[in-house]
Order: structure tokens, then sequence, then C-alpha cells
């Protein structure tokens, strides 16, 4: 019986820590451009991507943009640096998504993998219409 108590303690637990809202905050780095595309196609994605999603996009210096995204009561701040091989998306600052220690809010990670996929596609779609 209490063998059956244990088990029946250590699922709940681990579905309760599985279904936490904060996880490490995602980054991608040096993700690679895999076609022959020029900087300023791989920008032209980039930047169509993130508005796609709903991100505010800017150039804070060459080859790197700067993108803001506001959902109800969040936000979230990203650096995009980016040449023709090679991207990053990289998290700068939030409000209202419990960042810290390296941490944040599921929903965060969820938008950048969203994005990430999205620049990806794009590239390819790019790419083969050329």
């Amino acid at each position: 019986m209490k063998a059956l108590k244990f088990v029946v303690a250590t699922v709940i637990t681990l579905v309760l820590v599985g279904c936490g809202r904060v996880h490490p905050v995602l980054n991608f780095e040096n993700e690679p451009v895999a076609y022959d595309l020029t900087a300023t196609q791989v920008k032209s994605v980039i930047t169509a991507a993130a508005e796609n999603r709903g991100w505010v996009v800017s150039e804070s210096k060459a080859g790197v943009l700067n993108a803001t995204i506001s959902v109800r009561s969040h936000e979230a701040e990203i650096d995009i640096p980016y040449t023709k091989k090679y991207y990053s998306i990289t998290y700068v600052d939030s409000k209202n998504l419990k960042a810290a220690d390296g941490e944040i809010h599921r929903n965060y990670n969820r938008w950048i993998n969203n994005l990430n996929t999205d620049i990806k596609t794009q590239l390819a779609a790019t790419a083969a219409s050329k």
C-alpha cells in the first residue's frame, strides 16, 4: 500500500513539474541560412516572418534587427543578428513574463519557436522562387 501511495505521489509531482509555466529562455544561435541569398534578402525574410507573427521590427544597427511583441499584458524584446549565412534570435528583455534567473514564461519560448519556424520556411520559399 505504501508503494502505491509513493508511485501515485511521484506521478502527480512529475505531472505538476511538467506543466510548469516557467522554462529556460530559448535562444537560437547561428541558425544556418542554407540557401544562396543576399544579406538583404535574409533581412527581408526575417522582417516579414516577424511582422506576420505580430512583432514590430526595426533595425537597431547594421546586421541586427530588434523586434518587440505585445500580447495582452505581456511584452518581449529580442535581437536578431543576421548575415547571408547565419541568423540568431536572442532574448533582450520582457515585461510580465516571469523572467528571472535564465527562465521565462513558456509562451515566450512558443513565440520564438514559431518565429524561427516561419523564418526557415520563408527562407526556403525565397530561395525556391529565385
